[in-house]
């Protein structure tokens, strides 16, 4: 048998268990051993990720039965653009491999995840504005953002998990510090958020070419601070965030 076919069939075991016990590892030949180990890597990868999946269950876990939706939000901490939340309720009959902190998970990987999850689970989406920021504060503009995230989820969730924070509705909830990295529901959540808001700094991008939004979508880096400094700040601006609040009374 050609070992491109032999290839052909390695890739379509499912399993370590039946890769262990092929008979194509009695082939000697280099090139059957190299497939051998390649699909063996793939496999680990795998199982490391389905394992990493139900480790991410266990907050979901302690409410059984009942309609779970994860909360987290993006864009606390720029100068400039909206603060952005999202709720998710994930699918009873479907596994979303590889959810994580949105921080964590490469670009790529993070806008297909998106796309999967936008597919399969109920998600809302919730915007505070800049204006919403300066007359809230922050910390309340984000309470507002996860608020509406969840009144436009289509079900009606009878747990909360929410990334560090509270909100005042009435529904019970648990605050779960850096809960994008330990629960599935917020990781998901997570990763609509910040999709979302990355690609509307996108557009704000194409709308004000001279502030560098596509690359630091709105934070202080140096390159947005000499921005500032030479054109002013924008409508988009948070004009209680310094250095804008000074520019502003000045």
């Amino acid at each position: 048998m050609k070992i491109s076919d032999i290839k052909l069939e390695i890739n379509k075991i499912k399993t370590m268990a039946d890769l262990t016990a092929s008979a194509y590892n009695e082939d000697e030949r280099k090139g059957v051993q190299g497939a051998l180990k390649s699909r063996a890597r793939v496999l680990q990868k795998e199982v490391a990720l389905a394992e990493h999946f139900n480790a991410m269950m266990m907050h979901e876990n302690k409410h059984p039965d009942i309609i779970i939706a994860g909360i987290d939000e993006a864009g606390r901490g720029p100068l400039a653009g909206d603060v952005v939340a999202a709720a998710v309720i994930l699918p009873q009959d479907y596994k979303i491999i590889g959810l994580d902190d949105s921080k964590k998970v490469p670009l790529k990987r993070r806008l297909a995840l998106r796309e999967e999850i936008m597919e399969y689970a109920d998600y809302g989406v919730g915007i505070a504005t800049a204006e919403e920021i300066d007359m809230h504060n922050i910390y309340n503009a984000t309470k507002i953002a996860m608020q509406r995230a969840l009144d436009n989820l289509s079900g009606q969730p009878e747990h909360l998990l929410i990334d560090a924070m509270t909100l005042d509705n009435g529904v019970p909830q648990t605050s779960i510090i850096k809960g994008d990295a330990v629960s599935n529901s917020i990781a998901a959540a997570s990763i609509i958020a910040k999709t979302t808001r990355d690609l509307m700094m996108e557009e704000y991008a194409a709308e004000y070419p001279e502030y560098g939004f596509l690359n630091h979508k709105g934070y202080g880096t140096k390159a947005h601070l000499e921005a500032l400094e030479k054109y002013g700040a924008t409508p988009i601006h948070r004009k209680t965030f310094e250095p804008v609040k000074s520019m502003f009374l000045n």
